[in-house]
């Protein structure tokens, strides 16, 4: 074994220690905290529902600890084995598309083992806490579909990025980053119009005075949008969501029906004045300049690695192909912006909390938007006593006791 090959088993032993200390850690502190309600959650959920939510946070922990063990198993056998030069060899030599398939072939064998653990979180875990409304058809239509598009939109650009390679010279990288891009962009307007509706019905908020007040927030905040959207999200789940999706004249309002369900209408305007709050204090594209930047380094690092006569023979492979050094680097690259995670969730927190601000701003009230945080959290059955150390590296929002805090902070100002 050479020594980038003990760098990688470290690297994905490191990992996948790191998260089942983190799953542990979490797990003991829930446990803590499981006798009775904490005194600051009294006046937020029952006794009932707050076992529940412990039950439910400790049973995903069961079976994320699954996944971890699992998951690092078959990335070690992918990488180790020699299976990848093996598999390779069975495409085109040389081929632009042949490389293409390769790596897409590679991507849908390995979500293909993941489809057991799957099926187990949706039709047992989900189920058993009440959660899962999807049934076995839907959710193999919903699989089929995913292909289907990662198919015809994934393996073109696969295609293309590996195109520049062989006509682009050392500065491929750069125009391959630029194609990505663009790609990412135009869907992100064309996604709302084309996908999503492949998987979920929308339909127009009807005409009433939830609507009216709704688009009184939007005038009152200077956001225009084309409309606002109940999306069929209970045919699959009881979890509930809202947010905002498209550019310009194609932005659309959406707001799952199990949300509408919960909320009552001084809510739902606290949720959709948060929502508003991150395109008015530009978060969309701070994370938006964040991910073209880790793309850039991303494709930067491919470059690099496709110059290294090692890095191909540490694996088994010829060196000089860009279709085994990018499959590489996107089964490896997990291994290492696992541990940054802490730092980029601490920035989408603290847009969390510009966000509620912006929010208890707008509607010049925060117990709106604490009762619908409130509710979501035990409606959700969300960990309410998570350890630090875990939602520092797994949390994207902060925590309700966070967020309450957070908004008392903003009232007494």
């Amino acid at each position: 074994m050479t020594p980038f090959l003990i760098i990688c088993l470290t690297l994905i032993a490191a990992k996948w220690l790191a998260q089942l200390w983190l799953e542990r850690v979490n797990d003991r502190h829930v446990e803590a905290h499981a006798g009775e309600i904490p005194e600051a959650f009294r006046n937020v959920t029952t006794p009932e529902n707050y076992a529940k939510s412990v039950a439910y946070t400790l049973a995903k922990s069961r079976l994320e600890k699954i996944e971890l063990t699992y998951s690092a198993i078959v990335l070690a056998a992918v990488l180790f084995s020699g299976a990848l030069p093996w598999f390779y060899r069975m495409f085109p030599a040389h081929s632009i598309w042949g490389g293409a398939a390769f790596i897409f072939a590679v991507g849908f064998l390995l979500s293909l083992l993941d489809l057991p653990l799957e099926w187990y979180q949706q039709f047992y875990l989900e189920e058993r806490f009440g959660f899962n409304t999807t049934r076995p058809k839907l959710w193999w239509i919903d699989r089929v579909k995913g292909f289907l598009l990662a198919l015809v939109l994934g393996l073109p650009l696969l295609a293309l990025i590996l195109k520049l390679v062989d006509r682009l010279g050392s500065w491929w990288w750069i125009w391959a980053w630029l194609c990505v891009m663009v790609f990412q962009l135009v869907m992100m307007v064309l996604a709302p119009i084309l996908i999503l509706p492949l998987f979920n019905k929308f339909t127009p908020l009807p005409e009433g005075a939830l609507r009216e007040r709704l688009l009184s927030l939007g005038q009152r905040a200077g956001f225009r949008s084309k409309d606002i959207q109940v999306m069929d999200g209970s045919k699959r789940s009881r979890h509930s969501n809202a947010f905002f999706t498209g550019f310009g004249r194609f932005r659309k309002i959406i707001i799952f029906d199990t949300l509408a369900q919960q909320l009552d209408a001084p809510e739902l305007e606290s949720v959709l004045a948060h929502e508003i709050g991150h395109y008015k204090k530009r978060h969309i594209p701070k994370m938006l300049l964040a991910a073209i930047a880790g793309a850039l380094i991303a494709f930067y690092v491919i470059s690099a690695l496709m110059r290294q006569d090692w890095f191909y023979r540490s694996f088994g492979f010829a060196p000089g192909n860009a279709a085994p050094a990018i499959l590489l680097f996107g089964l490896l690259s997990g291994t290492v912006t696992f541990w940054i995670s802490p730092l980029t969730h601490y920035f989408s927190r603290r847009y969390e909390y510009e966000a509620d601000a912006y929010a208890a701003a707008i509607v010049h009230a925060t117990q709106p938007l604490i009762t619908a945080l409130r509710k979501l959290n035990e409606k959700n059955l969300s960990n309410l006593t998570p350890h630090p150390f875990y939602s520092g590296f797994y949390y994207s929002h902060p925590t309700l006791l966070e967020r309450e805090a957070a908004l008392t902070r903003t009232k007494n100002a």
